[in-house]
């Protein structure tokens, strides 16, 4: 199978060391940094996480002419794959730098800019959105509000797929969330969710969750619920709980773009949109055991389901 991922690609950039001292020059640790190490973030982590299932996958999105731009670029290549969709525009590169200290998190830096891209930046990212979605068997719309994701390229992926009659699945953002209209799985958190909808979302009541697919227009909403799972709503009004299987919480970060990678090679491979949840949720749950934003093989889900079976 064959995944086009589009949205906000990332550098994550991890400082590690060692806390043993508070600086003199104001009140904070001071961290002597023992180890550096870069990896793919965002939606480039969902494409890194879609190979390491065993699938095939083209990534668009955007960089800066710049360092961070080309680490970025490197890694893809090195996953294997082609960064021939990745557009060069006239910003810095998303980058996120982490201290850590004894696995503890210090403090983060982002280094970013994330306006709405605009003016010929657009019409190059349409031709590469057009190119990936010709190619793929799904597609991820990918949205961290870094200005990749605005509503001409949102609509140019989703009629791309829907002529050729192929999942998308939304991870979305506040600033467009009700422009995804014709999506297969739609999935917010909890939060996002209630902040688009100006009102507290009840779990126990279907039927409202059921009127909220036909105001987005969607096919199915997942509703991701951290240590509670998730919530599935189908189009027939019925709705499925999932339970998490994480057996430890280590790290949450990239737990997400994770579910994303997972749900889009199995709507690919032909499952339902219940058994892709299922398995994305175990998938999920072998990520947040992992420091960062971290890879998950199919092995290592086959190895999460005979834990529990």
């Amino acid at each position: 199978m064959r995944v086009a991922v589009v949205g906000d690609a990332m550098l994550d950039v991890y400082l590690r060391g060692d806390v043993d001292r508070i600086s003199p020059e104001a009140p904070v640790p001071v961290v002597r940094v023992r180890h550096r190490a870069q990896a793919l973030g965002g939606a480039a982590n969902v494409a890194q996480n879609v190979v390491a299932l065993g699938a095939r996958c083209e990534l668009v999105a955007v960089v800066g002419d710049d360092i961070a731009g080309g680490v970025l670029r490197d890694l893809l290549r090195a996953l294997p794959t082609d960064p021939r969709a990745i557009c060069t525009v006239g910003r810095p590169t998303t980058t996120k730098t982490r201290v850590l200290a004894r696995s503890q998190q210090v403090v983060r830096f982002d280094e970013e800019e994330d306006e709405d891209i605009s003016g010929t930046e657009i019409d190059g990212l349409l031709d590469v959105v057009g190119r990936a979605v010709a190619d793929a068997d799904a597609v991820v719309l990918e949205d961290y509000n870094k200005g990749v994701l605005v509503p001409r390229v949102i609509r140019r992926a989703i009629d791309g797929a829907k002529a050729k009659a192929i999942p998308v699945i939304v991870d979305p953002k506040y600033r467009h969330f009700f422009h995804y209209t014709g999506a297969t799985i739609f999935k917010p958190n909890r939060r996002e969710l209630e902040n688009a909808l100006g009102a507290a979302v009840e779990l126990d009541e279907p039927a409202a969750l059921h009127a909220t697919l036909g105001r987005l227009g969607v096919e199915h909403m997942l509703l991701t619920l951290g240590e509670k799972g998730m919530a599935l709503i189908e189009p027939d009004g019925s709705s499925h709980h999932v339970p998490t299987m994480a057996k430890a919480v280590y790290d949450v970060v990239g737990a997400g773009d994770t579910v994303s990678a997972y749900l889009a090679a199995m709507l690919a491979a032909g499952a339902t949109a219940l058994e892709a949840a299922i398995v994305a949720n175990y998938a999920a749950g072998v990520e947040v055991g992992k420091l960062g934003a971290a890879t998950v093989t199919g092995a290592e889900v086959l190895a999460a389901f005979d834990d529990v079976a």
